[in-house]
């Protein structure tokens, strides 16, 4: 049977309200979204001084916030495989580690972009 979605502004304010259910879990239950939220926090507070154009900005500021979502949904997937059960299993252990690499992967291209940017800013690279 489908499920009844509420009309217009009701539905968006459930929305609204599983999104803020999601940050609070997110922030009590792992120690790496609240990590990921205070540098996302530091590095918003510092890219206007940072930045050398609007287009530098954007970037600046949208990275670490990208990598906290991402964060957020490697958790989901996490608590996904744990509530399958506790015992081993190879589609589990994969499950976890492709979410993990993806963190990763958003580390490094955030990494990336602050280190290219801020260089230019420095003139140490010049485009």
């Amino acid at each position: 049977m489908v499920k009844q979605q509420p009309p217009g502004l009701e539905r968006i304010f459930k929305a609204y309200t599983y999104s803020m259910q999601g940050f609070k879990a997110g922030f009590s239950n792992e120690a790496a979204v609240r990590q990921e939220l205070v540098l996302a926090l530091l590095l918003t507070a510092a890219a206007p001084f940072a930045a050398s154009s609007a287009v530098s900005l954007v970037l600046l500021v949208l990275m670490p916030w990208l990598t906290l979502m991402v964060e957020l949904m490697n958790s989901a997937v996490e608590a996904v495989v744990d509530r399958i059960g506790p015992e081993r299993h190879e589609l589990s252990g994969r499950a976890k580690d492709l979410g993990s690499s993806c963190v990763f992967v958003m580390l490094c291209l955030t990494a990336f972009t602050w280190i290219v940017l801020l260089s230019e800013r420095l003139g140490l690279w010049n485009f």
